[in-house]
């Protein structure tokens, strides 16, 4: 019996007890995981081999099978991965749409467009139950001072490299502060140096500012100190509950 006779006879035998069903069910969802987290990869030169060979040897007996039987099943399959995945979590989908809209981050991004993002993200994330309410007219919560500070690595002589940090921060809320890496080779320009974390999973609760460094980060944008400390005020977003008191 000839190899390609052998291997036939095994895909059939297996494609009958219903293993495709029972592998696109768990492996898609891991599939969607994978795709993410190699979103900037790309395929090395052994996977490249095996998938060659495996298009050699199985690709023109998968081809003859009749899979039109499966529609059915397969439709069932999907639309309960869906409602496990994504109806339940809305949060997932609207960060992985934010994720993939193209265009939306230029090449070279300041250090002050920055902090006007996370002006906006504490306007709307920022936990107001320590806030003062002003009842000048509508009632609305004080405003709060976001400040941003760059701080730079003392570099060693020997070293072709540059790191800073720049800190952020909200004196009312400190669980909202965070702080971010760059660096540099030699003159070229900074670059975002924090690896933010894109499966499927930690898509469900990456806020808005980390979603922001995300794109910063996958897009390789120059980042241009163009000041080194800013300081605002930022007005919640967040509306007090009316007090008929």
């Amino acid at each position: 019996m000839s190899i390609e006779k052998q291997i036939n006879d095994v895909i059939t035998a297996k494609l009958e007890e219903g293993i495709v069903e029972r592998l696109i069910a768990e492996n898609l969802e891991k599939g969607i995981n994978k795709a993410l987290e190699n979103l900037f990869g790309h395929y090395g030169d052994v996977t490249k081999v095996i998938e060659s060979k495996i298009k050699e040897v199985m690709v023109k007996q998968l081809e003859s099978f009749d899979y039109s039987r499966y529609v059915v099943k397969l439709d069932c399959v999907l639309t309960e991965i869906l409602q496990k995945t994504a109806l339940d979590h809305k949060k997932i989908l609207e960060n992985f749409k934010e994720l993939m809209i193209d265009g939306d981050i230029p090449k070279v991004v300041k250090v002050s467009d920055i902090f006007e993002q996370f002006k906006k993200y504490v306007a709307s994330d920022i936990d107001t139950s320590n806030l003062q309410v002003n009842t000048d007219e509508e009632p609305t919560y004080e405003d709060v001072t976001v400040t941003m500070e760059v701080e730079y690595e003392e570099k060693r002589d020997w070293g072709s490299f540059k790191h800073a940090r720049i800190i952020f921060e909200c004196e009312k809320d400190e669980n909202i502060n965070r702080g971010i890496y760059l660096s540099k080779f030699m003159d070229y320009e900074w670059h975002l140096d924090d690896k933010i974390d894109s499966s499927i999973e930690s898509l469900r609760y990456l806020n808005s500012f980390k979603l922001y460094l995300l794109k910063l980060y996958q897009n390789r944008a120059d980042i241009e100190i163009d000041t080194e400390c800013l300081e605002d005020e930022v007005e919640p977003e967040e509306e007090p509950e009316a007090s008929f008191s």
